[in-house]
């Protein structure tokens, strides 16, 4: 599952532009949330951290690009009835629909497939904490793509200490001994695909009409359709529909996509994205207690320890610059939180 301007995680945030701020939404006001974000906040995190226990499971059933288009179609769904409920539009700028293209490609599609592909030779263990490296990919690119993020001492250390997390994770001193190359590549490529998702958006949509959720909403439909026109010319019909399989299809995209993103819509809403970007640090782990206890995969000491390892890298490429008061600078409500909201607005899960 997995994350520009005002936030700099990248969804594996996790975490999928900046369209009205969320006072915009009566119904997204704080005041009127009947459950406490602490709750939708652990909610959020258990279901992305199950994602790659899902994706798994729906692999043993059908074919990886049917797993993936079956829940982009399930997500696109539950959106498009939050759409019609909250009475959103479908952007109406041919240009923007192209650029959801291309967003779609790279922050669902792509990803989405390339996990699907991976956790056939791969654990989903390996899999969620490839997800985990999408803040690392998307620090390093950001350094040459957006002129405005500027290096620190703080962020280039967290960026060599993720990727000591990664080599960790897989073993480099064992010469990366029953490691499946292919697998544990396409992972990592999936998790790359996020922040390249991210900065085209952020470089693309910016100040965008729609509203965040009429965006994500239509991401998801182009997605969809990407995958509808792909998956008939490189799989087969399924023989049948197993239960198991199905089900996991069906909640990978109507909870952990589609439902998932309304959560985080909201969080980032009610608390800023600033917060909300903190569940991508319990993807990992939540990923991996799944996977060990649902599925029966192994874990050895390297796997955790270099988790944590990437996670600190991670969370010190997201760290900002305080303020000359000592005290971190704080967005402005009506604007950088309103910008947070929308870059994340079509993020993955």
């Amino acid at each position: 599952m997995s994350a520009p301007s005002a936030p700099r995680a990248f969804p594996g945030t996790p975490s999928s532009v900046d369209p009205p701020t969320p006072s915009a939404h009566p119904a997204a006001a704080p005041g009127r949330r009947s459950v406490d974000w602490r709750i939708r906040f652990v909610a959020l995190a258990l279901i992305w951290g199950f994602s790659f226990l899902l994706i798994k499971v729906g692999t043993d059933g059908y074919a990886p690009l049917q797993v993936s288009f079956g829940r982009l179609l399930s997500g696109a769904a539950v959106l498009a009835v939050a759409m019609a409920v909250r009475r959103q539009r479908l952007p109406r700028s041919a240009k923007t629909w192209g650029h959801l293209f291309v967003a779609a490609l790279f922050l669902n599609a792509i990803p989405f497939s390339l996990f699907a592909y991976a956790e056939l030779t791969i654990p989903s263990t390996l899999a969620g904490i490839c997800n985990a490296t999408s803040p690392l990919w998307g620090m390093a690119l950001s350094l040459v793509a957006l002129s405005e993020d500027r290096p620190t001492r703080r962020r280039v250390a967290g960026l060599g200490l993720g990727f000591i997390g990664v080599l960790t994770v897989l073993g480099a001193w064992q010469g990366f001994s029953g490691l499946d190359f292919a697998g544990t590549a396409m992972a990592l490529l999936a998790a790359l695909c996020y922040p390249i998702g991210w900065i085209y958006v952020r470089r693309t949509l910016t100040g965008s009409d729609s509203s965040a959720l009429s965006l994500t909403g239509s991401q998801l439909l182009v997605g969809t359709a990407q995958l509808a026109l792909v998956t008939p010319f490189f799989t087969a019909a399924p023989d049948g529909f197993p239960l198991l399989p199905t089900l996991s299809v069906l909640a990978l995209g109507a909870i952990g996509t589609g439902f998932a993103m309304l959560l985080q819509y909201e969080l980032v809403q009610e608390v800023g994205p600033t917060t909300a970007q903190m569940v991508t640090y319990f993807i990992p782990v939540i990923a991996t207690a799944a996977g060990v206890a649902l599925l029966g995969e192994r874990l050895t000491w390297n796997t955790p320890v270099g988790a944590l390892i990437v996670l600190a890298g991670a969370a010190l490429t997201q760290s900002r610059a305080r303020s000359s008061a000592g005290a971190p600078r704080k967005p402005r409500p009506g604007r950088e939180a309103g910008r947070g909201e929308r870059v994340r607005g079509l993020s993955r899960s």
